[in-house]
């Protein structure tokens, strides 16, 4: 049965292409208000007014076709029909026409009493509470079938004879018959133990090449001083120091390690290896794309505020290699071999050769996250870190944001590997509070 989505001003900056997908036969409607409301965000120079942009010269290329207020198709099927804001006959009494959440909300319900299968789609949980209360379906845009327990891990448990598991030890490869290990990822980790004995247990990693379980990468003097605290931290270690894969995303709640085993991981590799022509750590300026000013200062003390986490982080790092020959942070950033920044002017850049941390991941639209990976040249390896419960953005969700959709999307790609950090390892304190509060 065909039936009309009602689109609120939200759901187009957080995807101006949104109005391409919600199948060939049926309508999409945009109220007049959300134009209105996206001319106020199109001189902004953050993702928002890019967005809103982006959206007008869509529909100004449709313009074309027909009018759009009577109805227009677009090339990915479909009709899309922009008009003036209906009103519902009686339901209306009860909720203010001022408001333009209201006024989308009424459009829906009065296209629903001229008989319409009708569904708003919008990002504000307000407003779908307030469409169940006047009986209008409404939905949240994005993945609607996922809950954040259901995110790929990037590791399980497989289970083998015991002659199996002793073969993999002796010669450090356990073949792997097809269909073995059901919708095995490349680069998946397991946690290879002997049947009913999960004591008795390897860790490895799927070789999509190699079409087995290969061990896991291992540094005897540790990664820039740090050690694996844990099986999922050995994981992620692999992953950061493995040369074949070019994508590593590391989601976890705060404690579990994910930025300082990155930067660890990054300063042995571009530094300590040589492997790369330099350590790009960056972060999201929320908003992204926001300018940094209003505060006094050069450039360096303007980013002060927003880099402290990872100055932190180095701090703790060359605290490890005190007594060593080696240079601080500082004086790395000097020389140009360390760079930290914001991601406010990555748009148009080509980043080759360098080893790149992106922390705070889940404050990314997946359109965001999109234009970072795609700045990668030849040899850059990147590095997404983040807790998708932790999410700033007003128009993000656990499982809409940027850092999940790389997960989920690029999870069966030979040059990505992903792990999920579930054990806090920065104080017992911190533990406790993540767990509780």
């Amino acid at each position: 049965m065909k039936k009309t989505f009602v689109l609120d001003t939200n759901v187009l900056l957080f995807d101006p292409l949104a109005i391409q997908k919600f199948g060939e036969e049926n309508t999409v409607y945009i109220p007049l208000i959300c134009v209105e409301e996206l001319d106020r965000f199109k001189k902004d120079q953050n993702e928002n007014g890019r967005n809103a942009r982006y959206f007008s010269r869509v529909v100004d290329d449709l313009r074309s076709k027909g009018s759009l207020s009577k109805g227009v198709e677009m090339e990915t099927g479909g009709t899309l029909i922009i008009a003036q804001n209906l009103k519902a006959k009686d339901s209306c009494e009860t909720i203010d026409l001022t408001i333009n959440d209201n006024l989308i909300l009424a459009t829906a319900l009065g296209l629903q009493q001229e008989g319409e299968e009708v569904t708003l789609i919008t990002k504000d949980i307000n407003l779908r509470l307030k469409s169940d209360i006047l009986d209008v379906q409404a939905e949240d845009y994005g993945n609607k079938d996922t809950n954040l327990d259901e995110l790929f891990s990037g590791q399980r448990l497989f289970e083998v004879s015991v002659e199996r598991l002793r073969s993999f030890e002796q010669e450090r490869f356990l073949e792997l018959e097809e269909g073995e290990v059901e919708d095995i990822c490349p680069n998946e980790y397991l946690i290879v133990c002997e049947k009913d004995n999960d004591r008795h247990r390897l860790l490895g990693r799927y070789s999509d090449k190699k079409k087995g379980i290969v061990p896991l990468i291992k540094m005897r003097e540790g990664v820039w001083g740090i050690y694996p605290k844990n099986i999922e931290q050995q994981f992620a270690i692999d992953a950061l120091l493995n040369d074949e894969v070019k994508l590593v995303s590391l989601v976890g709640k705060a404690g579990t390690g994910k930025t300082l085993l990155a930067i660890a991981a990054g300063l042995e590799m571009a530094i300590g290896e040589d492997k790369y022509s330099r350590l790009l750590v960056s972060r999201p300026v929320q908003p992204m794309g926001k300018d940094i000013g209003f505060l006094p200062g050069d450039i360096n003390d303007k980013l002060g505020p927003w880099m402290q986490p990872i100055f932190d982080n180095m701090d703790f790092l060359f605290g490890q290699k005190r007594g060593e020959n080696t240079n601080t942070w500082e004086e790395l950033i000097e020389q140009g071999v360390l760079h930290v920044e914001p991601l406010t002017y990555i748009r148009g850049r080509s980043i080759p050769g360098q080893y790149m941390i992106v922390d705070e991941a889940q404050n990314l639209s997946p359109h965001e996250v999109k234009t970072i990976i795609t700045r990668a040249g030849d040899g850059t390896k990147i590095i997404l870190t983040g807790d998708c419960e932790q999410i700033d953005s007003p128009y993000l969700d656990s499982v809409n944001n940027g850092l999940a959709y790389v997960v989920e999307r690029m999870k069966g790609e030979p040059i990505v590997a992903h792990t999920l950090l579930r054990t806090g390892e920065r104080s017992p304190l911190s533990e406790v509070a993540s767990k509780l509060l």
